[in-house]
């Protein structure tokens, strides 16, 4: 690690105001709140969500494309749909970046959203309670991917959501957001020059994005949250998919969590395909 990351003023960048492995922040005033608000964005956005419907009962765990951090307005629209469809029973608990989480600002709101670590034990332990979890497979890699690559899902190789899902015996429910990755402009994921400093020993990311965002123009790394560009945006929750086989030894083949990932990603490629079609349609 660095030694600037090492330096006593670490603590008055990140905050530990709330247990990050904690299941217990979540605090049901505030979401109601944020979706309330998110009305806000749903009209800027011209937003769409569709197949709420499709989401089943009990635990499961929500798949979805990366966009845009750190301002992800798919995630805040997606939210408030279930919110509002469905209860706060299907309002998923999301796995985060744990530096993200514990950003001072953000972690004292996003920790009480429902955040908590990412690492297979804490979902293990939402999904034994009954709850819904959101992952992004891509994370970095997909969520600044370049603007060419607005409507390619991208998760790298990254296969631990097979795993969890099927180790978990939990259905994987697809969510697909077209538009999201348009609210910013990311000229170059610059991932030569993320592995040149090591990014991802000290910061736990492969790519260092070089993007155009409202103010603040040319930008180089991870930006300052930014006023993002009034850009249609489409969500379709897809049908669940629940595997043939379940349980840690079908988690533990290496060929059938490849097959089953292959499965996810050409569905929710094929999907976004199509939503894409219907914008540029529209």
């Amino acid at each position: 690690m660095p030694y600037w990351l090492s330096m006593g003023w670490r603590d008055h960048v990140f905050s530990s105001t709330y247990d990050i492995d904690c299941l217990d922040n979540r605090d049901e005033e505030l979401i109601a709140r944020v979706c309330g608000m998110t009305k806000l964005l749903e009209r800027y956005h011209r937003a769409e969500v569709r197949g709420v419907d499709r989401i089943p009962t009990g635990p499961g765990l929500y798949v979805g494309n990366h966009n845009a951090p750190p301002m992800t307005m798919d995630t805040w629209l997606f939210g408030a749909a279930v919110y509002a469809q469905r209860g706060i029973q299907d309002i998923p608990y999301g796995l985060g970046h744990e530096w993200m989480i514990r950003l001072r600002g953000a972690h004292e709101v996003i920790a009480r959203l429902g955040a908590v670590r990412a690492c297979h034990e804490n979902a293990h332990r939402l999904f034994e309670a009954g709850h819904k979890v959101l992952v992004y497979p891509g994370g970095d890699v997909d969520s600044c991917r370049p603007f060419r690559d607005r409507h390619r899902i991208v998760f790298g190789g990254r296969q631990g959501y097979i795993r969890l899902a099927l180790s978990g015996g939990v259905p994987i429910i697809p969510v697909v957001a077209c538009g999201a990755q348009s609210t910013w402009v990311v000229l170059s994921d610059m991932r030569w020059f993320a592995e040149l400093i090591g990014a991802d020993q000290w910061l736990r990311v492969k790519v260092w994005p070089l993007a155009l965002t409202f103010p603040w123009g040319l930008s180089f790394g991870m930006p300052l949250p930014f006023i993002p560009l009034p850009s249609k945006i489409v969500i379709e929750v897809m049908e669940p998919i629940l595997f043939d086989r379940q349980g840690v030894e079908a988690a533990a083949d290496d060929a059938y969590v490849a097959a089953c990932a292959q499965r996810v990603e050409t569905a929710m490629q094929d999907c976004l395909d199509r939503l894409a079609d219907e914008r540029r349609g529209s």
